[in-house]
């Protein structure tokens, strides 16, 4: 056997020992018979029947005459999320942006992270209605919550639906752990390991983190100003044929643009025609002055499904989310959610949210978020633009800025140089599937009111790109 054929055979015994670890191949799951593997992997069938011969004698897999070879098991690695999909440089990795934002010094400035400053939050009237819980029945502070979740907090979400058009019953709600959580039950209930699906490139860089953990082939739309490039995205439609496509249609994350009337009705005629699913994240609704096109609307939660949280608006420590869809869809989504957790969101959380959302001053709140957002942002275009950093677009609202950086530089270069003077930032590529973003930063406009955050970006932008 000469060098080449041993290197080859090496590389097939990488390929299925990859695929063991990242749980494509699940212990018990048949291999390719010799002859497919061969033509597949472009090898004679004695450098197969050689691979699979070292991988039995390691007990990674185990023959079954007349049958075929088969995973055992044996040693099998932890998943590891970080070397699933392409290999990303860490700085542009999701789980470390996530990290360095969540974890970071409260000294650290954070104008990449994806949350309000917690003085902007309502704090006051949070306090006060955990005043009004300590009082509650004892039930309330020490059982599991309702499959479903509070019915009172579930009424007020159908009230705020029905004002934007969406008629829906309490049994077509569920409220979740979280947003995060929302996406993961729906994953679990409509996707298998290898299916397709869309997103928007940029998009919501957990989007990333969480398909991969359910195996996905995550395959990426370009974004416009106006929604989802809509010729690409017909065309993965035939191309892929895939079960969902995931989006923000609203002050989209992170480039804040929002889907026009006509992308909207285009994306939906072409996903009730192949048969997609859309999962409509709808987090940032109360940051619109007015209300743009939503898919949930115009599609009456047929094919769309709602979800949203509200840690952006109240507080990303009462975690809270929900999903609005099909009663069929709800069903399922509530087993898995109890077979998963043990039941859904917290009562506590939910009866915190209920009493602000109910209570006269959440209006308010949301009028006075929005008009400091609007102040935040002109202030942080025009000290950006002293340094030759430019909005893609301007937003109707919400906190992000999606902007671009002079000719030459790399986000990902200026997020490290950043971050070594205690400034984290979310560099484009971070968001991107297709890895077409390195010039782009996104800005959380309302974590920029120090100078320190301008200085340093005036200061490592000095330093050219690969020097």
């Amino acid at each position: 056997m000469t060098d080449g054929e041993i290197t080859r055979t090496e590389a097939l015994m990488r390929s299925v020992r990859t695929k063991i670890a990242n749980r494509v191949l699940a212990p018990g799951d048949r291999l390719p018979s010799v002859r497919r593997f061969a033509k597949t992997m472009n090898v004679s069938p004695s450098t197969v029947v050689e691979a699979y011969a070292r991988l039995e004698a390691e007990g990674i897999i185990r023959a079954r005459p007349g049958s075929g070879f088969y995973v055992t098991g044996a040693d099998l690695p932890p998943m590891s999320l970080a070397e699933m999909g392409p290999r990303r440089d860490r700085d542009i990795d999701p789980f470390w942006v996530s990290r360095q934002s969540l974890d970071a010094d409260p000294s650290v400035l954070k104008p990449g992270c994806g949350w309000l400053p917690s003085d902007w939050m309502p704090n006051t009237a949070l306090r006060k209605e955990m005043r009004a819980l300590s009082r509650a029945d004892d039930s309330v502070l020490s059982d599991y919550g309702s499959t479903r979740g509070s019915l009172e907090l579930r009424r007020l979400l159908i009230r705020q639906f029905a004002d934007q058009g969406i008629a829906a019953t309490a049994d077509q709600v569920l409220l979740t752990g979280s947003g995060t959580q929302a996406v993961d039950l729906i994953c679990r209930l409509l996707l298998r390991p290898g299916d397709s699906v869309l997103v928007d490139d940029p998009c919501y860089f957990n989007f990333h983190a969480l398909l991969r953990a359910h195996q996905v082939k995550i395959v990426g739309i370009p974004f416009t100003p106006t929604g989802p490039d809509i010729s690409a995205f017909e065309q993965a439609l035939v191309d892929e044929n895939p079960r969902l496509y995931i989006t923000n249609s609203a002050l989209h994350n992170p480039t804040g643009a929002s889907i026009s009337p006509q992308t909207a009705h285009r994306v939906l005629s072409a996903a009730t025609a192949h048969g997609l699913t859309i999962v409509e994240d709808d987090i940032f609704a109360d940051f619109e002055p007015i209300l743009s096109p939503r898919l949930a609307i115009l599609d009456g939660l047929n094919r769309v499904i709602r979800i949203g949280s509200f840690s952006k608006t109240l507080s990303a420590s009462m975690r809270c989310g929900y999903i609005a869809a099909r009663t069929d869809w709800i069903e399922g989504l509530i087993d898995l959610q109890v077979a998963t957790s043990f039941g859904g969101s917290s009562p506590i959380a939910a009866g915190l949210i209920a009493g602000v959302l109910a209570g006269g001053t959440y209006r308010k709140h949301m009028d006075d978020v929005r008009r400091r957002l609007a102040n935040a942002r002109t202030e942080a275009v025009d000290r950006l633009a002293a340094l030759g950093i430019v909005p893609w677009i301007m937003p109707r609202g919400g906190f992000y800025l999606w902007c671009r950086l002079p000719d030459g530089h790399d986000s990902t270069v200026i997020a490290r140089r950043c971050m070594e003077r205690r400034v984290i930032l979310a560099p484009g590529n971070a968001f991107s599937t297709l890895q077409s973003a390195a010039p782009f930063v996104r800005f959380n406009v309302a974590q920029m009111s120090d100078s320190h955050v301008f200085s340093t970006l005036e200061h490592v932008m000095k330093v050219r790109d690969g020097e």
